[in-house]
């Protein structure tokens, strides 16, 4: 993935949030979601500008593209929480916290992967 490719991407998030609609047609819920989307663009964008790895930027490069579809999908710019219990991914030799936060982070979605722990 190229420098043009993560450009066209904020560009296409930018353009995403100059157009959208909020579900319920009001001026101020869709101005609420758009301001969203662009800080939301940009939070993540710059919190990820010094990677370099090929890897990580394809990964985080499909953890956009997702978000986008879901949002178009749904017409929710928000991200779909997932819902975990706090102890709820036993391990086979009981519930140990570290093997919860480790079976948490392999469970939680692409999507929601530059997201920190709630």
């Amino acid at each position: 993935m190229s420098r043009s490719d993560v450009l066209s991407l904020y560009r296409r998030v930018l353009r995403i949030a100059r157009s959208w609609q909020s579900q319920s047609a009001l001026p101020q819920d869709t101005d609420t979601e758009r301001k969203y989307i662009v800080q939301e663009a940009r939070t993540l964008f710059r919190q990820n500008l010094k990677i370099t790895d090929p890897e990580s930027v394809k990964r985080y490069i499909e953890e956009c593209d997702a978000r986008i579809e879901i949002g178009l999908h749904y017409r929710n710019p928000y991200p779909k929480p997932s819902y975990l219990p706090p102890m709820g991914l036993a391990t086979q030799k009981g519930r140990k916290l570290r093997a919860q936060e480790r079976l948490r982070k392999q469970a939680k979605p692409l999507y929601l992967q530059s997201h920190d722990e709630t």
